[in-house]
Parts: C-alpha cells; sequence; structure tokens
C-alpha cells in the first residue's frame, strides 16, 4: 500500500470503526479544490469521545511512514506521513464542544481577534467521509447558514479599532517597537495587524476566513477589496525590515484607511 490516496483511504476505513467516532470530514485545499503536489490531507474526525492515543495509534499505523502522536499545539492532532509520501493532519474534535464554539461564533455573534469565522471554515467547506448515526450531518446542516449580519458588524467594528485609533492598537504598537528598534516586536505586531486585517476584509463581504494559507489568493476572489491592497502588504514587509520609520508609518496609515473606506 505504497500509494497515498489508498493508503488515506484504508486510514479513513480503520479510524471510522474505532469507538467513540461519529465521522470523518476531509478539509482544507482537498475539500475545495486548490490543492497541488505539496498540499497534504486534513481529516477531521468528529468524536462523542476522542478515543485513546493507543487506539488511534493502533488504526492509522498500517497505512503510515511516520507518525506524531498526540500532538496538542492547536487541537488534538495525529500529524502523519502516509505510505504513499503525502503527510496528513488528523484533526479531532469533540463534536459537542466543538458545536458550542461554534454557535458562540455564528449565533452568538463574539467575534475574536482574528480567524473569527475559521473555525467555521473549516467545517461547512470539508467533505463528509463517513458519518455514523447522522450527527455530522445535523453539525454541518445546523451551521450551513447565511452570514449573520450581526457578526459581520461585530468583527469589523473589534478589527478596526485593534488596527489603529485606540492607544493598545497594533499600528501604535508596530511603530513603537520600530522606533525603539526592537524587530522581534515589530513583526510579532505586524503578524497581529495583517491577521486581523484579513478578519475584517473577509467580514465586509460576508465570506469564511479561509484560514492562514493563501489569503492573498482569497482575497482577490472577492467582490470589495481596499484599492492596491496586494501592493500595500509587500510595502508593509519590506517598510518593516527598514530603517525608515516614515515609510512604515505611511504604509500602516494607508492599509487602516482603505480598509476604512470600504467599511462604511
Amino acid at each position: 500500500m505504497e500509494n497515498s490516496e489508498e493508503s488515506f483511504k484504508e486510514l479513513c476505513k480503520r479510524l471510522s470503526l474505532l469507538d467513540g467516532v461519529e465521522g470523518l470530514m476531509l478539509g482544507g485545499s482537498r475539500a475545495t479544490g486548490r490543492y497541488d503536489k505539496n498540499s497534504d490531507y486534513d481529516l477531521y474526525v468528529y468524536c462523542s469521545v476522542i478515543p485513546e492515543k493507543e487506539k488511534r495509534y493502533e488504526a492509522i499505523e498500517p497505512c503510515c511512514a511516520y507518525i506524531e502522536l498526540n500532538n496538542m499545539f492547536f487541537e488534538i492532532e495525529d500529524d502523519c506521513t502516509l505510505k504513499g509520501g503525502t503527510d496528513i493532519d488528523i484533526i479531532y474534535r469533540e463534536i459537542n464542544g466543538f458545536e458550542r464554539d461554534l454557535k458562540s461564533v455564528v449565533f452568538e455573534c463574539n467575534a475574536h481577534n482574528a480567524y473569527t469565522t475559521g473555525l467555521w471554515f473549516t467545517l461547512v467547506k470539508s467533505t463528509i467521509l463517513s458519518d455514523k448515526s447522522g450527527k455530522v450531518k445535523a453539525l454541518f446542516d445546523k451551521f450551513n447558514v447565511t452570514y449573520p449580519k450581526t457578526l459581520k458588524k461585530n468583527i469589523i467594528k473589534k478589527g478596526l479599532c485593534l488596527l489603529s485609533g485606540h492607544l493598545p492598537s497594533y499600528d501604535r504598537q508596530i511603530l513603537k517597537a520600530h522606533k525603539r528598534g526592537d524587530f522581534i516586536s515589530v513583526n510579532h505586531r505586524i503578524t497581529a495587524f495583517v491577521e486581523t486585517y484579513f478578519d475584517v476584509l473577509f467580514a465586509l463581504n460576508s465570506k469564511l476566513h479561509p484560514g492562514e494559507k493563501r489569503m492573498i489568493e482569497y482575497a482577490r476572489e472577492l467582490d470589495l477589496t481596499p484599492e492596491l491592497f496586494e501592493e500595500d502588504l509587500k510595502e508593509l514587509f519590506k517598510a518593516a525590515s527598514s530603517d525608515d520609520h516614515s515609510r512604515l508609518e505611511k504604509v500602516l496609515d494607508r492599509l487602516f484607511k482603505e480598509l476604512s473606506k470600504i467599511a462604511i
């Protein structure tokens, strides 16, 4: 079993038989059709109870050439390389807890600092591979709804405040750090600025946030984007690595103002 696709199918079959597993969904670029030869598999395993790591290992070991079991950097994951050579991220989600987290965003309209609708995207942009009792389909149907206007409003309001206009806003933090020559802090806060910038941009278009990859590619497809936003984002990173404080201040101001124009 050296073919990655065959290894993937067998792995899914074995995982679906584990006690506590309700269903499997294929997400990421392989579900949206944006994958290439370097793309991995994103497999979401929805569980009533997440199986013990030993049981998971027994299920996936025959299909994998390499296994990192029980990584918990983001969610509970087994990160592996299939026998065909393709990487796979296996993400385990307790279905009731995941539903509560999505409810807070989708129905209670709580905005985060960034990636507000990212988890929602991973659900409704994924493909159901197995579903023992219909719980995965029910979860999908519950959240396969129109983007709430109140959520859109809350993300835009919070995001714009984070970007500029307040003492703790990211632009002020970036400029302070740049003045003192603290380029670790500059890069840290620029990352937060860009994350929030895209959170607002996707919300403005009532589109779910696609995650940290291919954001420019997704943004190009939006109906509403700031003028020259790609050029300005490139300039932001160039200015941040220069000693020209005025240059950095100008591009931060331009990014915020152009985004604010389309938020009116």
